[in-house]
């Protein structure tokens, strides 16, 4: 699993696997999933990323990677 996050965009991207992405689906406001063409998760999108996450979640060790 690769991750990074933007502190700039403050967008948080999860990719669980290489496979291309052939359709992406905003599941709710600001997170969107990436689909293979099985219809499989690949990655995660989550934009506005600290509205979104617990109180608590620390992404600026994401930022540093």
């Amino acid at each position: 699993m690769k991750t990074h996050y933007d502190a700039e965009a403050d967008a948080l991207y999860l990719r669980f696997a290489d496979t291309p992405v052939s359709e992406s689906e905003e599941v709710r406001p600001g997170i969107v999933f990436d689909f293979d063409a099985d219809g499989k998760i690949v990655a995660v999108e989550i934009l506005d990323a600290t509205e979104h996450l617990a109180n608590g979640a620390d992404l600026t060790k994401l930022a540093a990677a």
